[in-house]
């Protein structure tokens, strides 16, 4: 059977790591990309990367923080170009302190806004036309650290925890108009924010292996895509084990996050 590919694609933090490969992934003749992100440079290499596969590609330099920004580009393209998917992958990371001191207000913050609220705020402005249309699938980048939340990175669990359940409810709640919802749940995919991680990185993958498994699995309606499996089946495990127990097993492993050159 042959795969039907959507005509009209929006990535937010299209400009690197698995937003760009995503992009790339998409990118074929008829099928028209906006992609956004902050760093204008790097959404232009990556929109003329889809170009080069046949594809139409759009940027928008923007912060999903930029709540009104965003929601007037997403309607604005949607008008011209009926969303078909639609991912919300922008995000940033952060860590402890130097000395191992719990992070700051404003590092758990940014990363609440960004990947929660910013998820929000990229979705919330395309439910009313995909609903209307009866079509579409919304695809959310959470994490494992939602299934496994890490102590060393507290606000990043958090806010990719928030889009596991967001994600879930919003799916149940579209269900009845023909509207998908994905969460996708990585482990370790090779990007500038893992660069930063300084820690093991188990079954780490490239960018690239990644966006085509995720865009696979999307294809099939895949409302949970979580990877790798070896991680999956052992954060499961885990999960099976008294919780003072699961803490002196992850706490073998600190975390220490490098500060994003991005943010």
């Amino acid at each position: 059977m042959t795969e039907r590919r959507p005509r009209s694609v929006v990535v937010t933090g299209g400009g690197r790591g698995i937003g760009a490969a995503l992009a790339r992934a998409y990118a074929a003749p008829g099928v028209t990309l906006l992609l956004i992100g902050r760093d204008r440079d790097g959404l232009t290499a990556v929109a003329t990367d889809c170009m080069a596969r046949g594809a139409t590609a759009k940027i928008a330099a923007l912060d999903v923080t930029d709540h009104a920004s965003l929601a007037a580009t997403l309607i604005g393209f949607d008008a011209d170009f009926p969303v078909d998917v639609l991912i919300a992958n922008a995000g940033v990371s952060g860590g402890l302190e130097p000395g191992r001191r719990a992070e700051t207000f404003e590092t758990a913050q940014r990363q609440l806004r960004v990947n929660l609220e910013g998820a929000v705020a990229t979705v919330t402005p395309l439910i009313e036309p995909m609903r209307a249309r009866r079509s579409g699938r919304i695809v959310l980048m959470s994490s494992l650290a939602a299934l496994q939340p890490i102590g060393d990175t507290a606000a990043y669990s958090a806010s990719k925890a928030g889009i596991l359940v967001w994600g879930q409810a919003l799916g149940d709640f579209l269900a009845p108009d023909g509207v998908g919802v994905s969460v996708v749940c990585p482990g370790f995919v090779t990007s500038d924010m893992s660069q930063r991680y300084g820690g093991p990185k188990p079954f780490e993958m490239s960018a690239d292996a990644a966006a085509e498994l995720i865009r696979r699995k999307v294809a099939r309606g895949k409302e949970l895509i979580a990877f790798p499996w070896p991680m999956v089946a052992a954060i499961r495990l885990g999960r099976l084990l008294p919780r003072p127990l699961l803490r002196k097993i992850l706490a073998r492993v600190p975390v220490e996050i490098a500060p994003d050159r991005h943010a």
